[in-house]
């Protein structure tokens, strides 16, 4: 096996404050690096100079953002160019991974076969969330999609919808499930299931799906009346007012449902298998998402689901089989299922072990690191022979949005044109 210099573009890798991006980033870092790959991480903290940290063999560099208000593409561009520059003069860089917008600021011509890995963009969530996307960072998604060399999913859904979205025609869109650890993620025995206990793990805000399950909760206490819901997550700010999202949940309890919800604060990932296990159902009804590693780690926990139907929720829970599917939308829909599993404990069960199998079978880190290290190796064989029959040339995926390379900046309008073309201005 030929080991590889990887590195991966990420802004929210752990402990600081993540989400999938980050979990699903240091999942499988740590699993390349315990290989035997180098495995180095870059992306941006709130911190006011460079730190450089060792995590399990993942060298992780987290740069200082610009405080020049406004200037963060060109101030950040460059910083995040240099550190790639300096990394590759170290240790060549084999391959360099990041989301849909991670490659808007690195030229083509810069060192490693460039990968975008499909975990849900801007185009992506906000035309199936029901949005327009916004003219600034759609051209920073299209510039970045023109700097990219290779292509892979997390799920079909999300592939085939981005493909639509940004006219990608025939390119090759490689899907890899985003994996879970089911040695970390596994049942234990040990900790007793709590009667009644509904879990939702995630940040609280509409795209997750909270408040319909509050308001389901009324129809589920009158059906069963020990039943509790504990919200595990961070909070949110609703963009049009800047109020916080658990105050407005707080604000539709009905009476009868206000001592039967409780809400905590984001669990650590060490912790986090634990309250999995004490949970009696777990649920999840995004109104979208990817590939929800949430709920692959309640799937290794063995754990009973009910989960959305939309998206990609096919791909990953079997209705009937290993979780139950509803209507995200709908407080009835989504009360009708936990109902149906806190009132059939044989039910439960057997989904719950149904999902720890097909966890173990289709998204286990054991067998996806494989394939990842395969589709790596495959991307690099493919630029040797692309290389060879044209020599001199290393052609990138056909620019989507060309953008010129000469631009001036007029600082003070917080505006910039290239060529006497204006483009949207940086938020």
């Amino acid at each position: 096996m030929n080991l590889l210099h990887l590195c991966f573009l990420c802004n929210e890798y752990p402990p600081g404050k993540h989400g999938g991006i980050g979990s699903f980033t240091r999942t499988l870092a740590r699993a390349l690096a315990f290989r035997g790959h180098r495995v180095t991480v870059l992306g941006f903290a709130n911190a006011p100079h460079s730190i450089i940290e060792d995590d399990g063999g993942v060298r992780v560099h987290r740069l200082p953002h610009t405080r020049i208000r406004g200037l963060g593409f060109w101030f950040n561009g460059a910083r995040l160019r240099h550190a790639i520059r300096t990394l590759h003069t170290d240790t060549p860089i084999s391959l360099l991974e990041g989301p849909e917008n991670a490659f808007a600021t690195i030229p083509k011509s810069y060192p490693g076969r460039k990968i975008i890995r499909m975990n849900g963009g801007h185009h992506f969530f906000a035309t199936t969330l029901g949005d327009h996307p916004r003219p600034w960072r759609s051209w920073l998604e299209r510039r970045s999609f023109a700097h990219a060399h290779h292509l892979c999913a997390v799920s079909r859904f999300v592939a085939g919808e981005t493909r639509r979205l940004l006219g990608l025609g025939d390119l090759p869109i490689e899907i890899l499930p985003n994996p879970v650890d089911t040695s970390l993620f596994r049942p234990l025995p040990a900790v007793p299931t709590t009667p009644g206990l509904i879990l939702f793990v995630g940040t609280l805000c509409e795209k997750k799906g909270i408040r319909q399950l509050v308001q389901a909760m009324p129809k589920v206490l009158s059906a069963v009346p020990s039943a509790r819901l504990l919200a595990c997550g961070g909070d949110s700010r609703i963009a049009a007012t800047g109020r916080s999202y658990r105050d407005l949940l707080e604000a539709t309890m009905t009476p009868e449902t206000r001592t039967r919800i409780t809400f905590a604060d984001h669990v650590d990932n060490s912790q986090l298998p634990r309250k999995l296990a004490a949970a009696a159902v777990l649920v999840y009804p995004s109104h979208m998402e990817a590939h929800p590693i949430a709920w692959l780690e309640g799937m290794a926990m063995a754990k009973p689901i009910v989960a959305s139907r939309t998206g990609p929720g096919p791909e990953v829970i079997q209705h009937g089989t290993s979780g139950l599917l509803c209507d995200p939308h709908d407080p009835n829909a989504i009360a009708q299922s936990v109902i149906r599993l806190l009132r059939n404990g044989t039910l439960a069960e057997r989904l719950g072990a149904a999902a720890r199998q097909r966890a173990v079978e289709e998204f286990s880190l054991d067998g996806l690191v494989l394939k990842n290290e395969a589709y790596y190796h495959a991307c690099l064989e493919q630029s040797r022979v692309s290389r060879n029959a044209h020599p001199g040339s290393s052609p990138p995926i056909e620019d989507l949005n060309p953008a010129p390379s000469r631009m001036k900046v007029r600082v003070h309008e917080r505006t910039f044109v290239e060529l006497g073309r204006s483009t949207p201005t940086p938020p």
